[in-house]
């Protein structure tokens, strides 16, 4: 469903060490808004929720809710280091449409709620 590059695995792992609380984990997920009608949610959590889908990605244990699955499937997560530092990038094979962020998309068959003008 989701692949997780062996460069941001080591990244997101060297972050959750640095958190200092051991069950933390990825949780990945979309909401509507960003300026193409959704936008994706990364980060560390230590609760689960109803509806949530639970997967091990090279030792990581990996959270998306219910809703948004549907919008994930065969997302591919990497790092990249830059003159500027670095960043997560996304690659998603649903999405129809991205913004210039790179933190918004929409599908073919469901373009999400843009944000207002000028918000990514």
């Amino acid at each position: 469903m989701i692949t997780i590059s062996d460069t941001a695995s080591d990244k997101i792992k060297e972050m959750l060490d640095a958190e200092g609380t051991p069950d933390m984990f990825l949780r990945i997920g979309v909401k509507e808004g960003g300026c193409s009608g959704f936008s994706y949610g990364m980060g560390f959590d230590d609760e689960h929720h109803d509806g949530d889908n639970e997967l091990e990605l090279k030792g990581l244990k990996v959270v998306v809710d219910g809703d948004s699955v549907k919008y994930l499937h065969g997302l591919v997560i990497d790092f990249k280091e830059s003159a500027m530092g670095g960043g997560f990038t996304i690659e998603n094979p649903n999405a129809s449409a991205t913004c210039g962020c790179g933190s918004s998309f929409r599908t073919a068959a469901d373009a999400g709620k843009p944000a207002a003008a000028g918000e990514c």
